[in-house]
């Protein structure tokens, strides 16, 4: 199938803000942190880019897409008896970054890189939202190039190779070094699974600013 590509609704509360801003009720900073939210939230406009892609054959350590290889034993694992996955590439978009740019300021240019991070959390889980709504799916994961040490950043290329035309689409090119431009952006397959699956149960790393679950040593031993 081609890929999709869909605008992403997103909320910013001015609650979530101040707290990832630790500014409390009163800050001399607050009413400006404020004035860029509402700067923000007419600028922004994220995007996603995903498409529906079959998994032709799956072995012990690599997984072939709509004749696309990926190394990966976890990923593997995960898509074992799974025939369609949902490759994506989902952004805050270039014209929220543009924005950023332009803020020199150091504290304030730190907000919004912030409420860009906000922004685009929001519109990721927004877009889970919506493809699983409309695939059906009771229960997905997803796993994201470069979050483990088993499926490394270098897999970038091959999920851009799945996706086509991403920078043409939605603005999102892939540097020489497999990182993504613009940086507020995320990249991965979604798949159906019973359950849940982080990527950070696999990851012993401690006090991760973006832990969403905790490590886990005895489902990390099933996938070795």
């Amino acid at each position: 199938m081609e890929p999709v590509i869909l605008h992403l609704p997103f909320e910013l509360s001015e609650e979530e803000l101040m707290e990832k801003l630790r500014l409390k009720e009163g800050h001399p900073y607050r009413n400006r942190v404020l004035e860029l939210a509402e700067e923000a939230r007419k600028i922004a406009a994220p995007k996603v880019i995903y498409k529906h892609a079959y998994v032709d054959s799956n072995d012990e350590h690599k997984v072939i897409i709509d004749g696309i290889t990926f190394k990966s034993r976890i990923l593997s694992v995960n898509l074992e008896a799974i025939h369609r996955v949902f490759p994506f590439v989902v952004t805050s978009g270039v014209e929220l970054e543009a924005w950023g740019k332009g803020i020199t300021d150091m504290f304030e240019n730190f907000c919004a890189d912030t409420i860009q991070e906000i922004i685009l959390e929001s519109a990721s889980e927004n877009f889970k939202g919506i493809l699983d709504q409309e695939c059906g799916l009771a229960s997905a994961s997803n796993m994201n190039p470069g979050s483990l040490p088993d499926w490394p950043i270098t897999e970038q290329k091959p999920l851009f190779q799945l996706l086509g035309q991403v920078k043409e689409q939605i603005g999102v090119e892939l540097t020489e070094s497999f990182l993504l431009l613009p940086v507020k952006s995320i990249s991965g397959i979604r798949f159906p699974k019973e359950g849940t699956f982080e990527n950070c149960q696999l990851c012993p790393r401690e006090k991760c600013p973006g832990r969403k679950s905790p490590y886990n040593p005895e489902l990390k031993a099933k996938y070795q």
